[in-house]
């Protein structure tokens, strides 16, 4: 029998009421295993109006006592990590060490904005003119917002939440429908920490709930990581509508292998870094870059070889190297573009189709596929997959893979393996990408550094996490001030009367 989710808003489990449910799946044998409310505008607005009280009162404590709440929350998820883990693999798809990532990634986060009495510091000049000191504060906004994806339930969630709160907002989360019950768990830790209710709340639903949050005036600032034309929509949106917004979208990794490289280790880092979590990665490594025809040869042999021996599986049982695609329909989409790159005259060195697991044959599984001989002008290459299917696109020389990689329309993340340090410096200084892995297959900055791709896998000036972070969600107020005293102010008003010319600190 499948349980109905919730939403949680005020601290409390609230059951929905618009009458609408989504799925929720267990991809590892393909049966729907729960039903996940979909938000009305009327109630997101009501999520809204408890925020904006709660923050008034959150905001008031000194950022000292706001991180304490976030260090009890590092306490709890911590012990909580074995049972959350397998929460995230049931809706996932992901394997339980996997899912312990992406959980450790986003407590990096909060570990960080624990910090933020020091972040939130402003700026002090004394004596900036005759007797005029000149300060900055840096104050939350109120309400803010994350909208965050299915591929990694906990750790976006926390890299928006993290900072946002520890400045002092209060904050909405609309995860996917897809596997929310870490996020609402996620919601109980942090009440559980010390939160005032309210501060943190909890909305499942669609584009319904989305679009109430990006026309509420209440909400000040949203952050999104999702495919790219929703988050050029949202971006737009919330522009349109005085928000700030921090959006990411879609991906497309490469990594360059240049022919001093040490083959085995890049091939193992392709085969982890492209299959790993299904390819539901935004940092996924989805296209290899071999220099010269025999560089890409020995490439093609080794990665033949490794992926022949991948064991793919139920996410909950151990010793598989990755699970099933979270829903049907992503395992469709996948299958669509591994036809597609068939058509379009791509080498099909391995073909994931057809893959089966015994006892879980209604599971949304793909094995491990691998293309060769794949040209820019294939769709293969141009678009994102999202899925375990690596490409190889063979380049003649280094300036032809930095141009293949720069003048890709995305510009997420990309890697070189050399062992020639001259052209790793050239590469990442010359690159258009956001984030450049030397000799790193998946180039995911730590937690006090900040992530984000340029072109159209980023949308927004400021990124995630990182001091970045705390710029986004908070608004900066100078203060000039002047203490001149009774016989000061006498004397200059006396030999200066009024002014009408713009003051300057000469």
């Amino acid at each position: 029998m499948t349980r109905d989710l919730t939403h949680f808003v005020g601290g409390k489990h609230v059951d929905g009421t618009s009458g609408r449910f989504g799925d929720v799946f267990d991809p590892s044998s393909g049966t729907v295993q729960a039903r996940v409310p979909l938000a009305s505008t009327a109630e997101v607005q009501a999520a809204i109006g408890v925020a904006a009280d709660a923050q008034l009162e959150w905001a008031a404590q000194n950022a000292q006592r706001r991180s304490r709440v976030l260090l009890r929350f590092l306490d709890l998820i911590g012990k909580d990590m074995d049972s959350l883990a397998r929460l995230l693999s049931s809706e996932h798809g992901k394997t339980i060490d996997d899912a312990k990532g992406d959980i450790q990634r986003g407590v990096e986060v909060i570990e960080f904005a624990a910090g933020a009495p020091h972040l939130l510091k402003g700026e002090y000049s004394s004596g900036a003119g005759g007797g005029i000191d000149v300060y900055s504060m840096r104050q939350p906004l109120g309400v803010v917002a994350g909208i965050t994806p299915f591929n990694f339930p906990a750790m976006i969630p926390l890299w928006k939440a993290g900072p946002a709160l520890a400045a002092g907002n209060a904050f909405l989360l609309k995860p996917s429908e897809r596997d929310p019950s870490v996020p609402l768990r996620i919601a109980e830790l942090f009440l559980e920490a010390g939160l005032p209710a309210g501060v943190f709340n909890v909305v499942n639903g669609d584009k319904e709930a989305v679009d109430a949050i990006l026309h509420d005036d209440r909400v000040k600032a949203v952050g999104f990581v999702g495919s790219t034309p929703i988050a050029q929509y949202i971006y737009a949106t919330a522009a349109a509508n005085g928000k700030r917004a921090q959006c990411f979208g879609g991906a497309k990794n490469h990594m360059i292998v240049m022919p001093d490289a040490d083959l085995d280790q890049v091939a193992d880092a392709l085969v982890g870094a492209g299959y790993g979590s299904a390819g539901e990665r935004c940092m996924a490594i989805s296209v290899a870059v071999p220099v010269g025809k025999e560089t890409g040869d020995a490439l093609a042999a080794k990665l033949t070889e490794r992926v022949k021996h991948l064991k793919v599986g139920p996410a909950l049982e151990d010793g598989n190297d990755y699970g099933p695609l979270v829903t049907a329909d992503a395992k469709k989409r996948v299958e669509h573009y591994i036809q597609l790159g068939v058509d379009e005259g791509g080498t099909l060195l391995a073909d994931g189709r057809g893959y089966s697991v015994d006892g879980y044959e209604n599971g949304f599984y793909l094995g491990p596929t691998l293309f060769d001989d794949v040209t820019a002008d294939m769709a293969i290459y141009r678009e994102e997959i999202f899925g375990p299917v690596l490409i190889i696109a063979r380049a003649e020389d280094y300036e032809q893979a930095l141009a293949m990689a720069t003048d890709h329309q995305y510009g997420n993340g990309v890697s070189i393996f050399t062992r020639d340090g001259d052209a790793a410096r050239d590469f990442a200084a010359r690159v258009e990408v956001g984030m450049v892995g030397v000799n790193v297959p998946i180039p995911v900055p730590i937690a006090y550094h900040t992530f984000g791709g340029w072109k159209k896998s980023g949308f927004g000036d400021l990124n995630q996490h990182g001091p970045d972070a705390f710029r986004f969600y908070t608004k900066t107020k100078t203060v000039t001030s002047r203490w001149p005293s009774t016989t000061l102010r006498s004397a200059q008003q006396t030999k200066e009367g009024a002014s009408f010319v713009i003051p300057t600190m000469h």
